[in-house]
């Protein structure tokens, strides 16, 4: 699947209409951003259960802003709804690829079982 844009009007859209999506913010005069695209399209060709998303931050502020996002490029994988990985910065190839199938692998409920452990208190 090709990437596609990711505005505020089909955000939630895109995020609760898919199990899995990955987010590229970024801005077109962010040299690494450049250097990262044409990989998140290719990464993004070999998985096409999964969308990848892209947010321009210029362009969508808010969406930016709801992250806090305060460098780009940043990843961000939501799996059902859940934000699993967050990370500044330019991947090589096997890097984004290792990242995407990992999350693949994760065990959803195990994951709701331990955010549900995490908030709330705890009873001694």
């Amino acid at each position: 699947m090709a990437t596609i844009e990711i505005t505020e009007q089909n955000f939630d859209e895109v995020v609760t209409g898919s199990s899995m999506v990955l987010l590229d913010f970024w801005a077109s005069w962010c040299g690494p951003c450049m250097t990262f695209g044409p990989v998140y399209e290719k990464v993004s060709q070999d998985h096409p259960d999964v969308v990848f998303g892209k947010i321009d931050t210029e362009a969508q502020q808010a969406l930016a802003a709801t992250f806090g996002i305060q460098s780009i490029p940043t990843l961000m994988v939501i799996r059902d709804q859940v934000v699993l990985f967050s990370q500044a910065g330019a991947l090589p190839e096997a890097a984004l690829s290792d990242i995407v199938s990992q999350a693949l692998a994760l065990d959803m409920d195990e994951i709701r079982a331990e955010i549900a452990a995490q908030s709330s208190p705890n009873e001694e």
